[in-house]
């Protein structure tokens, strides 16, 4: 096993096929062998390009265009390829075979591995980020936060020299926060591997780093040194422009808890799954009380999402029902489950655990216009309502750009805006704050709350504690695989 890197950046910079702006410029960066580096930074800011640059993954002339030189001991990124790991935002992109064991042991059959060796990494990579199924186990029934803990176990079994990981806890439950720092913690621990995280839960990581670099959006770096220094010592500055410091308050009122008043969606004795052969919940009797935002909370793979799914109509019960009151459903029948789309359009809108999951247009402001054109909305006022959406969410000089090339947190607001657009009755929303910054986060909730004022009802699958503080009036948990949920 090689030494740790050390990765060197000189005016280096990358532009984005067909856009303007530069998505990273003018960095000057040198990370040294055995550094753990906290990467802060703006929504759009550049995080995420700069840690797939320093993967290689970026792509060639086609996929855009760069400035200056940025090299990873000494060579092209691209050339170190098999000695640098990756974590995506996204941990669907990243499971690769149909079995728990052979995802994990695929990166180092790829480096030449020897088996019996592979087959060890493998059991004691899944240990560590605590994902204790059989090697066995169907990918495809992972929920999206064992889908992550996947992700980072098959890049500690590489034993990367440079660990690179994008947002690695944003879609786990506190305990699987926790489980995943202490595994990165471990990996690190022996000097063997240069770390470089992006993370808005600044916290968690805080005290592992040893060197915190704040990317400024208008090119370069706008603060580094030690985490004490930069979050303590300009903290407010850093929250100001976009940042997440921990012990600077939000400065938004906290929402009331309500008791359950008359429901505008009502389960009776639910089962819930995502295959008829597999239940991850059974025996749900819930309320959403209407014009009342409701979180529903619990650790991952308790079928948070699955549930999400079922009450926005978009997933069969299992047995029992979902029946929505007869205000929401106006005539049409009390069953989500059958109605049409664009009759599920006013009243039940939704925004997926992955945003591209919804993405079907070629540009945002087209992105943001299907939903009306389905509803029959005149030219002049879909431009006007799109335009008003747009720059509530800070979309705006965005519109002409192709939803797949935003970054992760401009794509959870344009997914939010798609469904927002429309103005449903019943906001459905999983994981609805997921890679946002302090201000786009802010903006986020405050429009949130002014859906409330109208009238509307919002459900949020969420980690998020904010979100759970600010939107949690009402609260749904789901406790473990064959328990029911519980509100409170």
């Amino acid at each position: 096993m090689t030494g740790p890197a050390r990765v060197v950046a000189r005016d280096w910079g990358w532009r984005h096929a067909g856009r303007k702006a530069w998505a990273v410029s003018d960095l000057d960066l040198v990370i040294e062998p055995g550094e753990r580096v906290l990467l802060l930074g703006a929504s759009g800011a550049g995080k995420s390009t700069l840690i797939h640059a320093l993967a290689g993954v970026l792509g060639g002339a086609d996929e855009g265009e760069s400035h200056g030189s940025l090299l990873v001991d000494g060579v092209a990124p691209e050339q170190a390829r098999g000695r640098i790991g990756l974590v995506l935002q996204d941990p669907d992109s990243q499971v690769i075979l149909s079995k728990l064991g052979d995802d994990v042991a695929f990166g180092c059959e790829n480096l030449g591995v020897e088996r019996e060796e592979i087959w060890r990494r493998v059991v004691s990579s899944l240990q560590a980020v605590g994902l204790d199924l059989p090697l066995d186990h169907p990918t495809s029934a992972l929920s999206g936060g064992q889908k992550q803990r996947l992700a980072l176990a098959g890049v500690l079994a590489m034993q990367p020299s440079l660990l690179l990981l994008d947002e690695p806890t944003a879609n786990l439950d506190p305990i699987g926060v926790a489980e995943v720092r202490d595994a990165v913690a471990r990996v690190v621990d022996d000097g063997s591997s240069t770390l470089v995280v992006i993370e808005h839960r600044v916290d968690v990581w805080r005290d592992l780093m040893t060197r915190v670099v704040v990317l400024d959006a208008d090119g370069g770096v706008l603060a580094d040194g030690p985490p004490s220094v930069v979050l303590d010592d300009v903290g407010r500055r850093l929250a100001d422009a976009g940042v997440w410091v921990p012990g600077i308050p939000l400065g938004l009122p906290p929402r009331r808890m309500v008791q359950p008043s008359a429901a505008v969606l009502t389960t009776s004795d639910l089962t819930i799954g995502r295959l008829r052969s597999q239940s991850v919940q059974e025996h749900l009797d819930l309320d959403v009380p209407e014009r009342a935002a409701t979180v529903v909370v619990g650790p991952n793979g308790a079928g948070k999402s699955t549930l999400a799914l079922t009450l926005a109509g978009l997933l069969p019960e299992l047995a029992g029902t979902v029946d929505a009151a007869r205000g929401l459903a106006g005539g049409i029948g009390p069953r989500p489950i059958r109605w049409k789309s664009t009759e599920l359009l006013t009243r039940i809108g939704t925004v997926f655990q992955d945003p591209e999951h919804q993405f079907v247009a070629a540009t945002v402001r087209k992105e943001l216009g299907v939903a009306l054109q389905a509803l029959r909305w005149t030219r002049a006022a879909i431009d006007e309502r799109v335009s008003e959406v747009l720059d509530a969410l800070g979309l705006a000089a965005l519109a002409e750009a192709n939803p797949f090339s935003l970054s992760g947190g401009q794509k959870r607001r344009l997914s939010v805006a798609t469904v927002l657009v429309a103005r449903p009755a019943v906001l459905v929303l999983d994981e609805p704050t997921f890679g946002q910054d302090r201000l786009t986060w802010l903006s986020l909730m405050r429009l949130l709350h002014l859906e409330l004022e109208r009238g509307a009802t919002i459900v949020s699958v969420t980690h998020d504690p904010g979100v759970i503080e600010h939107l949690g009036d009402h609260r749904i948990r789901l406790e473990s695989r064959s328990a029911a949920g519980r509100a409170a």
